[in-house]
């Protein structure tokens, strides 16, 4: 069991640049304290055939192969367009950009 004085909190404080009041350093040690315990109990249970790990169940990804498929012909998906230009829906002009 390892534990944190004041003046540990205070150093630590000072490493990360962190303006301290003497009621937050005589807080934090008890808080930080408390986490070192719980870190050092986790640390007693993983052992050398315990692997690592970062979630609780293995991930993985699903993929599904990329294959050709018959999809709409350009004629067909530009024959609802109120306009059209050179095979692509053509739009209002927007934010003052020039054409």
């Amino acid at each position: 069991m390892s534990t944190l004085d004041r003046s540990d909190v205070a150093r630590l404080a000072a490493l990360a640049r962190i303006d301290m009041t003497d009621a937050d350093l005589d807080r934090l040690s008890g808080q930080l304290d408390v986490i070192l315990d719980a870190v050092a109990k986790v640390a007693e249970v993983a052992g050398e055939d315990v692997p690592a790990t970062s979630h609780p169940i293995p991930m993985a990804n699903v993929h599904r192969e990329d294959v050709v498929r018959p999809s709409l012909a350009q004629e067909a998906a530009l024959s609802g367009a109120p306009d059209a230009q050179d095979g692509r829906f053509r739009v209002p002009q927007i934010l003052g950009e020039e054409a």
